[in-house]
């Protein structure tokens, strides 16, 4: 697959600090890349130098064959062939959704205008919305509207920064896979940054977790999950807890809770102190399990229910139960332990 971007040792500073060092990444034509992270950890700081609103200290940015950026020199942001679709949408009350999305086209006729204006209505879903105004849309219509007109001038990628931060979560990721559905369909190369696992998993073929300025993991949401490379990936995505233990085999690991065997072998040397990791996935509901937990919380989530469990060690695990095994505060219930994708780290050092 042809490699379309390119991000190369990258380091961006605010106030003469850096707030983005020795961050490289690559994106594929086609492809679909998320930079994730909480707030202040340089995501949008990326983006920004991506698309030319921030200088870059060191490194350089390539598309294709051409320099973007390097220490000294920034290619303008409306000579870089890129899309941009931001949190707050940005659209001008006063043109309608027609005028909005042609005010980035040049040099063409008012019907050739008007025919991609009303092409990229149909490609985003709206049809036929071209006369009204940004004040009669909803939410989801006006970030549909913006992402028509970031596609309209045919860029090379598309940036999307936070694109869905201002809806309602069932909007919110009803609205991700549309996107995402939208950009396949035009094969747009795209980079999304946002906060939001949910949003990255939805969306994202590849997902950088970011901390404190750095790339600290890129690669599929399913290996974030299962294969954390470390502990702030770890704590950052999906949920769970950590258990102390000793590691007895390369496989096994004996816990508080008994001993726990997974499908990974370390090398770290037999009574290694560490820490185990244990998704709500790795705790199952077993009516003749050993393992009793007590009730102490609990969320309902439709066609789940998240419990929060004290065990008689006086820990706590978080476990997913089907919804129609319905506990309350305080019940006791059998549990067993299913972490196949065994996650550990050495707790002197966190690192796997």
């Amino acid at each position: 697959m042809k490699t379309l971007l390119e991000v190369n040792d990258i380091e961006c500073h605010y106030d003469g600090r850096p707030a983005v060092s020795d961050l490289s990444l690559h994106v594929n034509e086609g492809n679909i890349v998320c930079l994730l992270g909480p707030s202040g950890c340089g995501k949008t700081t990326v983006l920004r130098a991506i698309a030319g609103f921030e200088n870059v200290h060191k490194g350089n940015i390539k598309l294709g064959d051409q320099i973007l950026s390097r220490a000294g020199y920034t290619r303008p942001p409306h000579q870089r062939n890129l899309g941009m679709v931001f949190q707050d949408y940005a659209l001008f009350p006063h043109l309608n959704v027609c005028q909005n999305i042609c005010f980035g086209l040049r040099d063409m006729s008012k019907l050739a205008m008007k025919t991609i204006a009303e092409d990229m209505l149909s490609v985003v879903g709206l049809a036929g919305f071209g006369n009204r105004y940004p004040h009669e849309l909803s939410g989801g219509q006006q970030q549909r509207v913006a992402l028509a007109r970031a596609l309209a001038p045919n860029p090379d990628v598309i940036l999307l920064d936070e694109p869905f931060s201002n809806l309602d979560v069932e909007l919110r990721e009803r609205l991700s896979i549309d996107v995402r559905n939208i950009l396949k369909g035009q094969g747009i190369t795209a980079i999304v940054v946002t906060h939001d696992q949910n949003e990255a998993f939805a969306i994202g073929d590849q997902i950088g977790v970011m901390h404190e300025g750095q790339i600290l993991q890129w690669d599929t949401a399913y290996n974030l999950y299962h294969e954390p490379k470390n502990r702030f990936v770890a704590d950052f995505i999906g949920q769970g807890v950590f258990l102390k233990g000793t590691l007895i085999a390369p496989d096994t690991i004996n816990t508080e809770i008994g001993h726990v065997k997974g499908d990974r072998a370390y090398e770290w040397p037999k009574g290694a102190a560490v820490d185990l990791l244990l998704r709500p996935d790795d705790i199952v509901p077993d009516d003749s399990g050993e393992l009793i937990g007590r009730v102490i919380n609990k969320a309902f989530k439709g066609a789940e229910i998240m419990y929060t469990l004290q065990l008689s060690t006086g820990s706590r695990v978080l476990s997913m139960f089907p919804s129609h095994h319905l506990h309350e505060i305080g019940d006791e219930v059998g549990i067993r332990i299913a972490a196949d994708h065994m996650v550990a780290f050495q707790s002197n050092e966190g690192i796997r």
